[in-house]
């Protein structure tokens, strides 16, 4: 049996992001500011590694292939209700209009974005 997230004690991140270069530089961003990120290029290989270790927050992308941001959020949380979740998107309208809608409490950060701003977005999500 894998520990909750919540008795973890280093903010442990787990990135969905398709786009090989943003993924790049969404690692280094988070871990110059202390984080430990585990990154995948898509949300079916990012939720197989999440039912085997637990992690504080889900930082994905929307569109992806194999499995999508919204479902991986979804089974995430179905997962772990305590995950903390961030979407990081070009489609922000993807979320606010679609039928499949994410879980309660999920943030959402419109690309494009500085990494200043995410880093600031991710301290306050697991500050709450």
């Amino acid at each position: 049996m894998t520990a909750k997230p919540s008795s973890v004690p280093v903010h442990r991140i787990l990135l969905a992001e398709d786009d090989e270069s943003m993924r790049g530089f969404l690692v280094k961003a988070l871990q110059k500011a202390n984080y430990d990120v585990v990154a995948f290029e898509n949300g079916a290989d990012a939720y197989e590694r999440l039912k085997r270790e637990p992690f504080t927050l889900l930082l994905t992308d929307i569109v992806m292939p194999k499995m999508d941001g919204i479902e991986l959020a979804r089974r995430a949380s179905e997962l772990d209700p305590e995950l903390k979740i961030m979407f990081i998107t070009g489609f922000a309208a993807v979320v606010l209009n679609s039928d499949n809608q994410p879980p309660k409490d999920a943030r959402v950060l419109s690309k494009p974005f500085h990494l200043k701003d995410l880093v600031r977005e991710v301290d306050r999500l697991l500050a709450a």
